[in-house]
């Protein structure tokens, strides 16, 4: 009777959200309405082979996900070109809305920025292997969903 009782209240608690509006995962800030059919603001670090940003455009992997990305939701890429510093700090502040450059899933950023799940793995000069990860907003659950939703389905069998 108590198992019934818990699931005739989850039940109601779901329908009940539900009708308040409440979508999960969310966006506090909206990022991923926001793109979706706009400007995807993308800070890049250069890191060849995975971002190489010698040329007009960023070229490598990861540019390449992130143009397909926004091509899914119908988005344009804006680049900008910094260091991992400057750009969390961008980041931070709402100016971009990714930040690339092969980043490992070691990054000291992780109390500062939302992590991607590791979507690929690289080597590293030790010999080694870290796993590639991408930095969204904090808190922006609903595009990083969709991000790493993108990136599981690129990458499938490379990690």
């Amino acid at each position: 009777m108590r198992r019934f009782l818990g699931v005739v209240v989850a039940a109601l608690a779901a329908v009940g959200l539900g009708g308040c509006g409440i979508s999960i995962p969310t966006d506090p800030d909206g990022t991923l309405d926001r793109v979706t059919g706009g400007v995807l603001e993308v800070g890049v670090t250069p890191n060849p082979p995975h971002t190489d940003t010698s040329g007009a455009h960023p070229t490598g992997t990861e540019p390449a996900l992130v143009t397909a990305f926004a091509e899914s939701i119908d988005a344009r890429v804006e680049w900008t070109e910094g260091s991992e510093q400057s750009l969390v700090q961008l980041l931070e502040i709402g100016e971009l809305d990714l930040v690339i450059g092969g980043i490992s899933e070691q990054t000291p950023w992780v109390d500062r920025v939302a992590v991607t799940r590791a979507y690929a793995d690289a080597e590293l000069p030790d010999g080694s292997t870290s796993g590639l990860v991408m930095l969204a907003p904090m808190g922006e659950n609903a595009f990083l969903s969709a991000l790493e939703r993108h990136l599981d389905a690129e990458t499938e069998g490379q990690r």
